[in-house]
């Protein structure tokens, strides 16, 4: 269940995405990839152990958010602004976000408090592993786009449209909050 929802959580792959567009050493790479595992493994398991109840469409638009925010920074927005942020420190912070969506979710299955603990630590291991395989594919699929010669021209334009593809995710997310609120339509 949780290497499904890494492979299919698109709002996660695109942020690893921008999280390594510009990373081209492996222990880069590697240091990254651990301080969101970190972030997002301790949220998810505190968070349904203690069940800390956070809502599922507030979580999913600060995931939007995170998207938006590694797009912009690797189009050198932060830069140009004078801004100077710790690359790392901001994945970890994200990586905690990320995982008060994992924890929403798990929270959702309405978990039995019998062998809660192995079934997390389980459910962190298959999310881990979906999230090795999804981002095995990114790395060769970005290799080979950086062996093509178009990479340097196309990096802009696929970051402008990683950061649409957030603030896309973000307004839906905030639209189904405000519908699960029951606020929609009220004048």
């Amino acid at each position: 269940l949780g290497a499904k929802h890494m492979v299919t959580g698109y709002d996660h792959l695109l942020f690893l995405a921008g999280v390594i567009f510009f990373l081209y050493r492996l222990r880069h790479i590697a240091t990254y990839v651990t301080l969101f595992a970190i972030g997002h493994s301790t949220t998810m398991i505190v968070g349904v152990y203690y069940n800390i109840a956070v809502s599922a469409f507030l979580i999913d638009a600060i995931i939007g958010l995170s998207v938006v925010y590694k797009a912009f920074e690797n189009i050198g927005g932060f830069k140009r602004l004078g801004i100077s942020i710790d690359t790392r420190a901001a994945v970890l912070l994200f990586g905690f976000a990320h995982g008060f969506g994992l924890s929403t979710k798990l929270q959702d299955l309405s978990l039995s408090a019998q062998g809660l603990v192995p079934n997390m630590i389980a459910f962190n291991i298959g999310v881990e592993l979906g999230q090795l395989a999804a981002l095995t594919v990114i790395l060769i699929a970005f290799t080979a786009w950086r062996r093509s010669g178009t990479f340097n021209r196309g990096a802009y334009a696929a970051n402008v449209l990683i950061m649409a593809a957030g603030f896309a995710l973000f307004g839906y997310q905030l639209t189904g909050e405000e519908h699960a609120e029951g606020k929609c339509g009220e004048g």
